[in-house]
């Protein structure tokens, strides 16, 4: 129970000083200023030096899209990934064979929609912004 103690009280030091390691290091060297580092990080997102942060809304759902379907492309890769498990761990069993091959089948089914949805979504938004900004 005491080194159970000792070693909690030893994890939470570490932590803390992994944490506050940064400010130190920030506080020390007078050169850093937070708004540089703020529009390092914004033109790293995308974002223009002299951009107000106001964004076309065409622009905006893009963006979104882009995203959503990304975390879909994730969620495909990891259905496959478990299905791959299901069918490498069924020993034999029929039923657990039977489950793998429905859920490849469906992943990629899935992914087929979800590339169909990418290139749509892709179309009508250059579309909108070809409409709107006349380029």
């Amino acid at each position: 129970m005491y080194l159970k103690n000792i070693f909690t009280v030893v994890s939470v030091i570490a932590i803390g000083c992994m944490v506050l390691a940064p400010v130190g290091a920030m506080a020390t060297s007078g050169a850093i200023d937070p708004s540089d580092l703020l529009k390092e990080t914004g033109e790293e997102a995308g974002f223009a030096p002299g951009d107000t942060g106001e964004q076309q809304l065409t622009q905006m759902i893009a963006r979104i899209i882009n995203v959503l379907l990304s975390v879909l492309g994730v969620i495909f890769f990891v259905l496959v990934l478990y299905g791959g498990f299901l069918w490498m761990t069924s020993a034999g069993n029929e039923e657990k064979v039977k489950k793998a091959k429905t859920i490849l089948t469906d992943s990629v089914i899935g992914l087929i929609i979800l590339l169909a949805a990418y290139a749509i979504s892709r179309f009508v938004i250059e579309a909108l912004i070809s409409a709107t900004t006349g380029v």
